[in-house]
């Protein structure tokens, strides 16, 4: 276990609300990663996944790194312009 891994592990026993802050921005943060990795995959880059989105590499810029503040529809738009479908999958905790 990293040094990291064992703050967060340590930090979120003390702190509930750290905790669950940490889980969703993670989340968040892993939604990015994959986004982004399509795009490599596809040996596409962020201009020109903006140009088939018809919009800036900023925005794709920002979609990659703030992915869960995004529309679901945007989401789908990005999924289908980098060869991906968007599929969801709930799972109860």
């Amino acid at each position: 276990m990293s040094d990291l891994q064992r703050y967060v592990k340590q930090r979120a026993r003390r702190d509930e609300v750290f905790a669950q802050n940490f889980e969703a921005g993670y989340t968040e943060f892993k939604l990015g990663v994959v986004l982004q990795q399509a795009r490599d995959e596809m040996g596409l880059t962020r201009g020109e996944v903006a140009r088939r989105l018809h919009t800036s590499k900023t925005v794709v810029s920002r979609i990659e790194n703030h992915a869960g503040n995004m529309r679901l529809s945007t989401l789908r738009r990005y999924a289908e312009v980098v060869g991906f479908r968007l599929q969801i999958d709930l799972e109860q905790y």
